[in-house]
């Protein structure tokens, strides 16, 4: 209950400084693009993972190259995640 307390008596200074709502709403803005940033890569992360499970118990001989081609492609898709994190920093402190 504290600290919703404190939200609150921060959220009623802020609303008397223009400066602050700005970086008030400057923070939640970035939040919520970085929030939608990382649900295409979370997504799509676990199909890459959920298919590359599912090809290696269907043909376990060719694990190694399966294995190798979704470790690339988890990498590539993790840096769409940090792309976001990016965008989400600069929309902060901007």
């Amino acid at each position: 209950m504290e600290a919703l307390a404190t939200i609150a008596r921060i959220a009623a200074e802020a609303g008397a400084d223009p400066a602050a709502e700005k970086a008030t709403a400057a923070a939640a803005t970035a939040g919520y693009a970085y929030g939608l940033a990382t649900l295409g890569p979370g997504i799509a992360l676990g199909m890459i993972f959920g298919k590359a499970i599912e090809s290696m118990a269907r043909q376990p001989e060719s694990a190694g190259m399966v294995r190798t081609t979704m470790f690339l492609g988890a990498a590539f898709t993790e840096a769409l995640a940090l792309i976001g994190f990016v965008a989400f920093i600069l929309l902060k402190f901007a």
